[in-house]
């Protein structure tokens, strides 16, 4: 039930999203736009709250009780910045805004350490979600299966750091032009 509730939240999140896009750019309903963007974090609270409810009704905990956490974690993270990179596309597509513009050198090195403070971020709030529904249901032996989401987060961030480090000793060059001259 929990991974339909998962998928379903998922699906919720880029449907609000397009759909306030589109309000905003296409039909120029900004306030249209900006209340259906604001779902967002709506569709994170009722699948923290399906979860916690869940959980509190008996069931075992089982991996995909641990990716909700993990996914709200990255949700609340992340979310903002997603919402930010689809609405420059869109901007750009549908109301002649600026091209995305590709990150190199310094500047994307500082993205990417941007990103392990985010990651940070998203596997504290993943982890904090972990502990309370653990606390919430009280019962050691039925939330057994959430004790190793923690490690997967720390790995998670591990990634993130590699990647950060390896874009610092190796930034991103420009993109080569091609002049067309055989």
């Amino acid at each position: 039930m929990i991974l339909a509730v998962l998928i379903a939240c998922e699906i919720g999140f880029w449907v609000v999203i397009v759909l306030g896009l589109l309000a905003r750019y296409l039909l120029e309903a900004r306030t249209l736009g900006l209340i259906l963007l604001s779902l967002a974090p709506v569709i994170d609270l009722v699948l923290l709250i399906t979860t916690a409810v869940h959980l509190r009704s008996g069931a075992e905990a089982e991996w995909v009780h641990g990716l909700a956490a993990v996914y709200i974690g990255f949700s609340v993270a992340y979310g903002h910045q997603l919402i930010r990179w689809a609405d420059i596309r869109f901007a750009h597509r549908f109301a002649d805004g600026p091209a995305p513009m590709r990150l190199v050198g310094a500047d994307h090195t500082r993205a990417r350490w941007t990103d392990v403070a985010r990651t940070l971020l998203a596997a504290a709030i993943s982890a904090l979600v972990l502990s309370g529904l653990t606390w919430l249901v009280g019962n050691a032996a039925q939330t057994a299966a959430l004790e190793g989401v923690n490690r997967i987060l720390l790995v998670i961030c591990g990634l993130e750091f590699i990647w950060a480090v390896g874009y610092t000793i190796w930034p991103r060059p420009p993109a080569q032009r091609s002049t067309g001259a055989a």
